[in-house]
């Protein structure tokens, strides 16, 4: 072989050997950038197979069970009974679990949660003996939030709404008493409210702003342990401003209903102070009131 063609041969050889350096220098250089441009290929390559394997409804929901009442893990019960949901949404398994998803957030203090799925329940299947239930745990959720009697009252009105409720569209069933109890505690709670702010303005001696309260704890709250001090600050407030004949009819009619009443007592010495004694004049709203709602 001439000594040309051995020379054109080397450079050819050469030639295709620096042609394969630099593919493979490229390679290596671009695997770097495979988490920026060429993460989904490489990660199909890498992932583990993580097939998804449905699980029998039962077994997830006494798993939940167990979670709520033995470990008294709340949240990872809830996942657990949205799991039952997720994979057998149309079972009767799933109509459980949201019942179950609605009391285990009660439980664990997740009102909102609890409001969510209950409302949930009742709206899927309102025809369900649970249903009333469910109805009550919405209830229930806004009463355990109702906020101190120096706050606003707007949860304790959703609360008597949301009670009132379980009273209307279940009547017969046995959440309907505890219903009503809560509702007279939360009346309670909204007469205090009148009662503190009343009190308020009587020590600014804004004595008609204070008369107005005590008039809607009379007149909307008359069966709360707040009417007696209503009736007392209602003669105290009326002696005030000179109108003795409403204090007399405030003190007369609070001796009538509550005789016993210490806030009796206080009001009727307050009466005697001025030279006056309790006196019902039938014509105060005050009377009319208590008439009207047949304890005059």
């Amino acid at each position: 072989m001439s000594a040309q063609r051995m020379t054109r041969g080397y450079f050819s050889i050469s030639l295709r050997a620096r042609g394969l350096l630099q593919a493979v220098t490229f390679m290596l250089l671009a695997l770097p950038l495979a988490g920026c441009g060429t993460g989904a290929l490489w990660d199909k390559f890498t992932a583990k197979d993580d097939t998804f394997v449905e699980e029998p409804a039962d077994k997830i929901y006494n798993e939940g069970l167990y979670l709520m009442n033995e470990k008294k893990d709340m949240k990872a019960a809830n996942k657990k009974f949205e799991e039952v949901d997720r994979q057998h949404p149309y079972s009767d398994w799933a109509r459980k679990s949201l019942l179950m998803s609605a009391y285990a957030s009660y439980q664990g203090g997740d009102y909102d949660g609890c409001i969510g799925a209950a409302t949930r329940y009742v709206t899927l299947h309102p025809g369900s003996p649970d249903a009333a239930y469910a109805q009550y745990l919405i209830a229930a959720s806004h009463y355990d939030q109702i906020p101190d009697i120096s706050r606003d009252q707007t949860r304790t009105e959703k609360a008597i709404a949301a009670l009132e409720e379980v009273v209307r569209k279940y009547p017969n069933s046995e959440y309907a008493t505890s219903a009503k109890a809560k509702i007279e505690g939360a009346r309670d709670q909204l007469a205090g409210k009148e009662m503190n702010v009343g009190r308020y303005y009587a020590q600014k001696r804004d004595y008609t702003a204070a008369i107005n309260r005590y008039k809607a704890v009379v007149t909307q709250y008359q069966t709360t342990r707040h009417v007696e001090e209503a009736l007392y600050r209602l003669t105290e407030a009326y002696m005030a401003i000179g109108i003795v004949g409403e204090a007399q009819t405030a003190a007369a009619v609070l001796g009538h209903n509550f005789p016993d009443s210490r806030w009796y007592k206080d009001a009727y010495n307050l009466v005697k102070s001025g030279g006056l004694e309790p006196s019902e004049n039938q014509g105060s709203w005050i009377s009319k009131t208590f008439k009207k709602m047949g304890l005059g």
